[in-house]
């Protein structure tokens, strides 16, 4: 338990706390149990992150709340994995599949490397995407899926960077990174190009890199984050000054 020193050290703390997230959690959960275990009167988020997702979770302890809207409007770097062959509801694999059997395109045939080839360039820049109405949600104490229907979204404009794929295996699981603006749904990306390469793709991994400036490498794992004792806990906090330099 906290004493009233350390207490009165966490209510004064201000900072970013950067955490490297786990698959099969919700980011609303790590937020929940972060201000809870240490005693915060204030823990935000500098943007959602999938349950099925890994990586990095930008929380805004305390007076970093004011900063929310630079966080949340930083760009993202991420990388994954997308399964070609498949189209789901829910555009990952956690969905349910759509349109049919799609038939094995010869992943790693000289065509199919032309093909992506030429698909790529439509996929950076400026690309209008519209979210699947279907989201992929876990269950609260279990390892499982459900999904839910979060109704009908409209057509957004998002920017991408950079897409970069690499060699299709022969299962037809296809390495790729990517970064682009806020907002850009990668599982809705990974869904067209899969529609426009004529095979289908989902979404079976993903990892979060980057947030702005803030890096996956400098983030503290959950697991030892919630190992982590009151009075060690300051240090794990990246400075007003520091992350928004």
């Amino acid at each position: 338990m906290a004493n009233l020193t350390q207490l009165r050290i966490l209510e004064n703390l201000d900072g970013f706390l950067l955490v490297d997230k786990p698959a099969g959690i919700a980011f609303s959960s790590v937020v929940k149990t972060v201000k809870r275990k240490f005693n915060l009167v204030k823990v935000g988020h500098g943007g959602s992150l999938d349950a099925a997702a890994t990586g990095l979770l930008v929380l805004l302890v305390n007076d970093a709340n004011k900063y929310v809207g630079d966080v949340m409007g930083a760009d993202r770097s991420y990388e994954g994995v997308m399964r070609l062959g498949l189209a789901t509801n829910t555009h990952d694999v956690q969905g349910e599949a759509v349109g049919g059997a799609v038939p094995e395109c010869g992943w790693r045939g000289v065509a199919f490397r032309e093909r992506v080839a030429s698909v790529l360039p439509e996929f950076k820049g400026d690309v209008f995407q519209t979210e699947s109405r279907w989201c992929s949600v876990r269950r609260e104490g279990t390892a499982s899926y459900e999904v839910a229907d979060t109704g009908e979204h409209k057509p957004f404009l998002a920017h991408v960077y950079r897409f970069d794929v690499g060699e299709a295996g022969e299962d037809g699981r296809m390495p790729f990174s990517l970064s682009g603006t806020k907002g850009l749904i990668v599982r809705t990306l990974v869904n067209d190009f899969g529609a426009t390469l004529g095979c289908g793709a989902t979404l079976e991994s993903l990892r979060r890199l980057s947030v702005g400036r803030f890096k996956v490498e400098d983030a503290i794992p959950f697991d030892r984050l919630l190992q982590t004792e009151m009075k060690d806990f300051p240090s794990c906090i990246t400075p007003l000054g520091a992350g928004l330099r």
